[in-house]
């Protein structure tokens, strides 16, 4: 497993917007780990779609790490189109020109798998990525973190300034929303069979078909890969992030209801969307350029999310 240079993020000051948030909090621990002088950027603090406030959170940093975005699963995208487009767009954009205007040395922004067209030959290649238009659900999300790359490509040509906009596959893990209507699928399934196993519910409810497949990626080889994508990707071509195992939605169920223990019926509401048909990786371009490849395997991350929820749950008042 290719880990981070120490040498390189020692006494390296280092902002990461959206540093308290699921991602940003394990890239912010490794960060620290490594001896980066970090600074957290909140939204409390540094609202980003403003210009000025983006140019505070990073001057005088060397490299800028931006996780900061406004997001969630099916139900949230369809919901709030207009907010995931505008916020998503306006951050990005003033993260780059603002670290641009700061001298910031590199930038790494997160791009996401919903970037990718409805329709894909898969496993996804990132030669793909410009095919089609994306899944409606997610689309307005989905292009403001496209645009990502093309702003990467177009700073690197115009100003030879260094950023990247790897593209991450389906997040989870530890200390992710929970939210049973904002979440997405893993957090929604596992607090779904937790709580149905703590009332001696027979049966879940889940949304959809359970026929798509996604790709999920664990949170901590997430973080691995961004700084290694700091330290080695000098370029702003595309480079997607991810295990490259392909999971169906109804196994990724029938997983979690074995690991915390619920014996009843599983029914899925055909009513609700299904989301993209088929999501998962192509994952050789980051293996090759940075030397990143996933260490932590679905089940493994399955059991410390779960172990995470529960004790997150026991904690919570009135629990």
């Amino acid at each position: 497993m290719t880990k981070p240079d120490p040498t390189f993020w020692s006494g390296r000051p280092v902002a990461v917007t959206g540093g308290a948030g699921f991602l940003g909090h394990a890239v912010t621990r490794d960060l620290e780990a490594l001896g980066a002088e970090v600074s957290v950027i909140r939204s409390a603090g540094h609202d980003l779609r403003d210009p000025r406030a983006a140019r505070a959170a990073v001057e005088g940093n060397d490299v800028v790490i931006h996780l900061a975005a406004r997001v969630g699963g099916i139900g949230y995208n369809r919901r709030n189109p207009a907010p995931l487009v505008y916020d998503n767009l306006m951050m990005g954009c003033n993260v780059l020109e603002q670290s641009r205007l700061a001298g910031v040395r590199k930038v790494v922004a997160a791009c996401s798998v919903c970037a990718y067209p409805k329709y894909m030959k898969v496993p996804f290649s990132e030669d793909d990525l410009w095919t089609g238009y994306p899944e409606e659900s997610n689309a307005p999300y989905g292009l403001a973190k496209k645009m990502l790359i093309v702003m990467s490509d177009a700073y690197r040509r115009q100003y030879g300034f260094d950023s990247c906009a790897p593209i991450l596959a389906n997040l989870y893990g530890p200390n992710d929303n929970f939210d049973l209507e904002d979440s997405h699928v893993i957090p929604a399934l596992i607090r779904k069979f937790v709580e149905a196993v703590e009332r001696g519910e027979d049966t879940v409810t889940l949304w959809g078909s359970g026929n798509p497949s996604r790709e999920f990626l664990y949170v901590d080889d997430a973080a691995r890969a961004l700084l290694l994508a700091a330290e080695r990707l000098d370029t702003s071509e595309p480079v997607n992030i991810g295990t490259g195992v392909e999971t169906r939605i109804r196994d990724l169920a029938e997983t979690i209801r074995g690991l915390t223990g619920f014996e009843g019926e599983i029914v899925w509401d055909t009513s609700r969307p299904d989301g993209q048909p088929t999501r998962y990786l192509d994952v050789s371009r980051a293996r090759e350029l940075i030397g990143f490849e996933a260490e932590v395997p679905l089940e493994e991350g399955l059991r410390r999310t779960i172990e995470s929820f529960r004790q997150q749950s026991a904690l919570a008042p009135g629990s």
